[in-house]
């Protein structure tokens, strides 16, 4: 379990995230049109995955906002923006601020993501959502980068991610 601090409170994750070296698990999660998204299906590009609690927040809504600006338009690369909000929630996000360059999916259905990559908030008040995290794969699917970040309101480090994603 990682242990990290929401507003400087110490929560707790349902278990550590996938390692870099290591196959990132498979995930089926539902894209704001209600079809699914598989991982298996972005073989052959590098993918992003944002992960943060709610897109009605100003942090979490802020990193979709810089993902969208600074991955988004890397050639190959995918950009995942994983919480646990509602597709239509989702969808009316990033329809009002005109955002095109990442993919928004939802665990609403079963949290099965958050548990097989060991990011759910087991306690607290944001028990049962997602951490703040990001994670880098490369076209096969192996992590390259990730960040558990260690206080919640905390935005991710940009630039660590974007490294990863040009090998640095």
């Amino acid at each position: 379990m990682a242990k990290i601090t929401l507003g400087g409170t110490p929560v707790e994750t349902s278990g550590q995230l996938p390692e870099i070296g290591e196959k990132a698990p498979e995930f089926h999660l539902t894209t704001t049109d209600l079809s699914t998204q598989k991982l298996s299906d972005l073989k052959g590009h590098k993918v992003v995955l944002n992960i943060f609690p709610s897109v009605d927040t100003g942090t979490c809504a802020q990193s979709v906002r810089e993902f969208n600006k600074k991955a988004g338009k890397m050639n190959n690369t995918k950009v995942l923006c994983i919480s646990r909000d509602l597709p239509f929630a989702q969808a009316r996000f990033c329809g009002a601020e005109g955002l095109e360059h990442v993919l928004m999916l939802s665990d609403f259905k079963t949290g099965d993501f958050g548990k097989a990559y060991g990011l759910e908030f087991t306690d607290g008040p944001f028990e049962g959502l997602h951490s703040r995290c990001v994670l880098v794969l490369d076209e096969n699917g192996i992590v390259t980068y990730t960040q558990q970040v260690k206080e919640v309101g905390d935005e991710p480090n940009y630039e660590a991610s974007l490294d990863a994603l040009l090998g640095e």
